[in-house]
């Protein structure tokens, strides 16, 4: 099984909207394996973002970020990174249709709410930020035969 890297921004947690946007991920049959929610410092969200660097909204999503609290989450599943990535939708609010979390929840571009790996090598590099390996909480559920 496949693991990704998600970040709920400041945003969902100010608009008091976690449950509904996990929801969507728990409900298309992605395993939560590891979740917190933390504030983030300097550093780490600059590591976060390094690729972009120098790009002119590199400070102002930096200090969103910074802005409160963030909810950090591993998800499992065949193909997650994908999975996720349709789930959530383009960043631009012009392309991201309604169905998708950023199409029915983001209110501007550049206050995005939801961050995902954008590869397979993405999410492992964000996961070994955001979680050390005794923070995972593998599991099966042999009620849910479906997944």
């Amino acid at each position: 099984m496949e693991q990704t890297f998600v970040m709920l921004k400041p945003g969902v947690l100010q608009r008091r909207i976690a449950g509904e946007v996990l929801g969507r991920f728990e409900r298309k049959g992605l395993k939560i394996i590891a979740l917190k929610l933390l504030r983030l410092d300097r550093k780490l969200v600059e590591a976060h973002y390094a690729e972009h660097r120098g790009r002119d909204f590199y400070e102002k999503l930096v200090e969103y970020t910074l802005s409160g609290p963030v909810i950090a989450m591993v998800l499992e599943g065949e193909d997650a990174v994908a999975v996720v990535r349709k789930l959530t939708g383009p960043t631009s609010l012009l392309e991201a249709p309604a169905g998708t979390i950023r199409g029915d929840y983001a209110a501007k571009t550049r206050l995005n709410i939801v961050h995902a790996s954008d590869s397979p090598a993405g999410a492992e590099r964000e996961i070994a930020l955001f979680f050390c390996p005794d923070e995972f909480c593998p599991w099966e559920d042999g009620n849910a035969p479906w997944f």
